[in-house]
């Protein structure tokens, strides 16, 4: 597997291109922004993009999908519990001072055990509200890497504090679906340097309780 992950726009955010070797077909999770970059990248490898994913409608991670896809023509895939967020895209933009995207709708809502593909290259999607409603990871069982999203960070979790955060529902959803993952699952966060779910089990301060 091809796995390339580059910190994209003002909030760093972690865009992962992941491609198949052999089909040279493409998932783009997160292309939050700097779509030349990406491309660029898609071109090295020799990629077809097939599938666009979201984690969760925030504009950091949202913002260059429409872009890409227009670019593209793949379909953007993400939760439609974060429509309410796509709605507030224009505070999202002032929140960070940048100019406002533009965002569309999911092609598809991903939802909890749907599996996103393309020709030798699967993952299953984890749903774990709680940053966002709509928010989810990506696990790719072959060969054991989570995309979090801003679920889960080396050392921390995501905020909760921002329209549609809940504090109680990133516990659980760490507690109950991803902390079960085999201990030696590479964790890639949504911001910041990559663990496993080990180092998280004994380390992360936020869930010695749990």
């Amino acid at each position: 597997m091809i796995h390339e992950v580059l910190a994209v726009g003002p909030l760093q955010c972690n865009c992962s291109i992941l491609g198949d070797e052999t089909s040279r077909e493409a998932i783009v999770v997160d292309p939050g922004d700097e779509i030349p970059r990406i491309l660029q990248i898609l071109e090295r490898h020799q990629l077809t993009v097939k599938r666009i994913v979201v984690t969760h409608a925030h504009i950091d991670h949202i913002a260059g999908a429409h872009r890409l896809k227009q670019l593209t023509g793949a379909p953007i895939l993400y939760n439609q519990q974060d429509l309410p967020l796509v709605a507030m895209m224009e505070e999202q933009a002032r929140w960070i001072g940048v100019r406002t995207p533009e965002v569309s709708a999911p092609d598809d809502s991903l939802e909890d055990g749907d599996t996103v593909g393309v020709t030798g290259l699967f993952g299953t999607i984890i749903h774990t509200p709680g940053h966002t409603e709509g928010s989810l990871c990506l696990y790719l069982p072959e060969p054991g890497v989570l995309l979090a999203g801003d679920t889960l960070f080396a050392g921390s979790i995501g905020r909760t504090d921002l329209p549609g955060g809940n504090t109680g529902k990133i516990l659980a959803s760490i507690r109950d679906r991803l902390l079960p993952l085999p201990d030696s699952t590479k964790v890639i966060a949504g911001h910041g340097r990559s663990t496993t779910i080990d180092i998280e089990k004994r380390a992360n301060p936020f869930l010695q309780d749990l």
